[in-house]
């Protein structure tokens, strides 16, 4: 359904290109909710605002987005605009400060909408069900931003961003604020909303790949700008290949383990910069099985079906 091919975004610094994508190639099935996760830094937000709009100092490089064939500009902020909110859409990074705290709810709704030449009053009813759905009242129409608490504004943002029905809906670290039964609840109103067909397919990005499963079909890794590994969520989980993914899921804590039995790994080392990365491997410097093929850069190589990893020293299966 949506295809990203070779997409390089940088960021311009006074001290040159920070490669924040770098040859980044994935696709979205229909109907389908993908997780992306990985360290701080590793382009994951980067991603899912230049699918929306590059402000600076972000950059396009090169690289495809197509969505059920037809390929979006998003290269040229003008012409993306008749595309956000109806082909694709955000909920951004901090999304309870995403609104104008000057205008009241209506108004900010009622500009998203005019600016896709439809009019308030045809958009009305699905509006009122949409607040229903995520237990919101009408009456928050009514109100500014600063009148409501973080949790009713992190659900109004998600009205918001689904009221035109996108193809695709990325949400954007939305669960990183919020209690672990609040985080189950957010996650559980993404799936009602992709199995309704408000949305049709979601890019759901986090660090937090605990999150990702309970809510994701397939899984993919990033590291300092690119992709490391693709697969479902359960072969993630259960048998990473890449050393990087492997270190990523011994990070975490399994459920019933006291701490005196199993301690948890971090991992060694920093990303490279990003400025100056590292020719071949950009995670040979940390990675425990690396050696001299890891001077060339691996390709992101299709293993058995549907299963991808960067890395040489992965066998088939």
């Amino acid at each position: 359904m949506i295809q990203i091919e070779g997409l390089q975004i940088y960021y311009k610094t006074l001290h040159g290109d920070a490669k924040a994508l770098d040859d980044v190639t994935f696709t979205i099935n229909d109907k389908e909710i993908l997780g992306i996760a990985g360290e701080s830094g590793c382009g994951k937000s980067t991603l899912g605002n230049s699918l929306i709009l590059l402000k600076p100092p972000m950059k396009y490089v090169s690289g495809d987005v197509k969505v059920n064939g037809e390929k979006l500009p998003i290269d040229n902020n003008n012409e993306m605009r008749k595309y956000r909110y109806k082909k694709i859409s955000l909920i951004p990074q901090y999304a309870m400060d995403a609104l104008n705290p000057t205008r009241k709810i209506k108004g900010i709704i009622k500009d998203l909408v005019e600016e896709h030449r439809i009019k308030y009053e045809e958009i009305e009813k699905r509006l009122h069900e949409r607040l229903n759905m995520v237990k919101l009242s009408k009456d928050v129409l009514n109100m500014y931003p600063f009148e409501l608490s973080g949790g009713m504004k992190q659900r109004l943002v998600l009205v918001i961003s689904t009221l035109l029905n996108p193809d695709l809906l990325i949400a954007d670290e939305v669960t990183s604020a919020l209690d672990v039964s609040s985080q189950k609840a957010v996650s559980l109103m993404f799936k009602e909303f992709r199995d309704r067909e408000i949305v049709n397919s979601i890019i759901f990005i986090t660090h937090d790949i605990a999150v990702l499963y309970q809510i994701a079909d397939r899984i993919v890794i990033m590291y300092a700008g690119k992709v490391a590994e693709i697969g479902l969520t359960e072969e993630i989980i259960a048998n990473p290949l890449h050393p990087y993914t492997k270190a990523l899921i011994k990070s975490l804590p399994n459920a019933g383990v006291r701490h005196t039995k199993e301690r948890l790994e971090g991992i060694p080392g920093h990303p490279p910069d990003l400025l100056d990365p590292p020719a071949g491997c950009r995670f040979k410097d940390r990675c425990p099985i690396a050696d001299e093929s890891c001077l060339k850069e691996p390709p992101l190589q299709e293993i058995n079906k549907g299963r991808f990893v960067a890395c040489w020293k992965v066998k088939d299966l």
